[in-house]
């Protein structure tokens, strides 16, 4: 029964999720069978792609954006460290390296259990992960390409 109030409550999230999108008349895909929700946003230099979940397990709503980039083997351990400097600053989220893949991924997540959430969270959520990922994004970059060092990118901070 417990699975079924679960399940329920996440369907409505995500119906909810949706019309928040519509509101603003944000453009984004939909995919239903998975409560998931895809879009873009353009920022002031790297395009950016997020990922929204609803996880009616965890009651939780994921926001993931995988930064459209590879981190050559040579700068790994650079950017290791350069996304755990970022993440210390930052008041919500944190991005995640692989440093076997060389990826990086904005991540943010809000728990929607037992509570009631409305529009102020998915715009919190879209907001907070946009800004945050523009404001990082070009400085990796330009640490994978070596235009920054990391000392460099731990002064900015």
């Amino acid at each position: 029964m417990a699975e079924n109030n679960e399940l329920a409550r996440a369907k409505k999230v995500y119906e909810d999720l949706c019309a928040a999108f519509d509101k603003r008349s944000w453009h984004y895909q939909s995919y239903d069978d998975d409560l998931v929700v895809t879009c873009g946003f353009s920022g002031d230099d790297i395009p950016m792609s997020l990922l929204l979940i609803i996880d009616p397990e965890r009651q939780l709503l994921r926001v993931l954006s995988k930064l459209p980039f590879i981190v050559p083997e040579d700068k790994r351990m650079d950017l290791a460290v350069a996304a755990c400097v970022a993440t210390c600053g930052l008041a919500d989220g944190s991005f995640d390296f692989n440093i076997t893949e060389g990826t990086i991924e904005f991540r943010l997540t809000a728990s929607f259990k037992e509570s009631l959430i409305g529009d102020g969270l998915f715009e919190y959520l879209i907001d907070c992960s946009v800004s945050t990922i523009d404001m990082y994004n070009d400085k990796f970059l330009a640490l994978c390409k070596g235009l920054m060092s990391l000392d460099a990118f731990i002064s900015h901070e």
